[in-house]
């Protein structure tokens, strides 16, 4: 078997062209125990996921959460499946496409080449692989990785890097690369998880209270140095003001614990149930770490949320979608991206405009021997 994967025909003298990899988390193939453990697999698998000693893990995993949690999970998957699949593959697809016509749109109007967008998902499909042999396939010797994941952790951006860089190793004329590690302050997103928010307060009314909900991650993690629960607190306390709210009025969450050791606090069932005990009737209750909606915020928050809310005492809790598809997310994502691509050079070095000097390098391979 070849080291290296098979390359696109080298073009002599084409133009650098620029593609951006939209990497998300991932997800089963189908809400059925069998695809949900092929899932659970690979991601429980993943030593940035998970870091306790690795051959007790192995154990642990292969005889009991294995054998049991895929079936659970298969039948919590099903509540939110639609005839398009997986919710968060489908809102990922679709910013996929959104961004690629905007960045399309933008660049026809300056005449310069549209750069490629692809798709790929740590976990699952389409893999990382396979969206990078897309883009290589289009002809990009340069690419914008771009984690879906606002805020930093070691077990999200840093392991998406981990599958970029495995894959890098099958390339021969392997593409320039430039990473962004986070975005959680950023303007445009932060205006736009403002107007989610007010949409949806415009169109269902406002509650009591308001609930962030991010995903959480081991207490240990913070302990050690991951930044994440900092960047997640920055941008709570950013949409809050963006919201003109006080501190009164909206609480920081972390959910999707697993396992028995501690985890990020304050957690959100623990949140919900003690603001209903404490008279709150009516609870908003938004995801900013979550750029789409997915198994954590359709079945977690919407249901088993509002469930232990009502169990405790409260009456209503309205979950606002995640940005999914928003036009003015798309745009603040445009332009992030573009913010990502600034300054890297498109000219050679004698600085002509770069098809004339696509044209003279083209014009130099052919007469030391080169075919095109």
């Amino acid at each position: 078997m070849p080291r290296f994967a098979k390359e696109p025909e080298y073009r002599h003298g084409s133009i650098a062209r620029t593609g951006i990899l939209l990497i998300n988390l991932g997800t089963p193939d189908a809400a059925t125990p069998a695809a949900v453990r092929r899932y659970l697999r690979q991601f429980l698998s993943d030593p940035r996921v998970v870091e306790i000693p690795r051959l007790i893990w192995l154990i642990i995993l292969n005889l009991f959460v294995l054998t049991t949690r895929p079936a659970k999970s298969a039948a919590k998957y099903a509540l939110i499946w639609t005839r398009e699949g997986s919710p968060l593959l489908m809102w990922s697809i679709k910013q996929a496409k959104l961004l690629k016509g905007l960045l399309g749109e933008r660049a026809a109007r300056y005449g310069a080449p549209a750069p490629a967008v692809a798709l790929g998902m740590r976990y699952g499909n389409p893999s990382i692989a396979s969206a990078m042999d897309e883009l290589k396939a289009a002809g990009c010797d340069r690419i914008l990785v771009m984690p879906m994941y606002p805020q930093y952790a070691a077990s999200t951006t840093a392991s998406a890097y981990d599958a970029v860089f495995a894959h890098m190793a099958c390339y021969r004329n392997a593409p320039e690369l430039r990473l962004v590690k986070s975005w959680h302050d950023y303007p445009g997103y932060i205006t736009a998880l403002a107007a989610r928010i007010r949409k949806s307060w415009e169109e269902n009314g406002r509650g009591e209270h308001l609930v962030m909900s991010f995903h959480g991650l081991p207490r240990y993690t913070l302990d050690q140095g991951d930044p994440y629960y900092c960047h997640c607190q920055k941008t709570a306390r950013l949409l809050a003001a963006a919201l003109q709210l006080e501190e009164s009025e909206y609480t920081v969450a972390f959910q999707s614990r697993f396992g028995r050791t501690r985890w990020l606090e304050p957690y959100t069932s623990v949140a919900l149930t003690q603001l209903a005990r404490g008279g709150v009737k009516t609870v908003d209750v938004f995801c900013p770490g979550f750029v789409a909606d997915c198994l954590e915020t359709l079945e977690e928050i919407a249901m088993e949320g509002k469930q232990t809310f009502l169990a405790a005492g409260g009456k209503t809790l309205n979950h606002i979608p995640c940005l999914n598809d928003n036009s003015g997310w798309i745009s603040a994502l445009a332009d992030f991206v573009a913010i990502q691509l600034t300054n890297w050079p498109t000219t050679g070095q004698t600085g002509e405009p770069p098809l004339e000097a696509a044209k003279i390098a083209n014009l130099r391979a052919q007469k030391l021997g080169a075919k095109q």
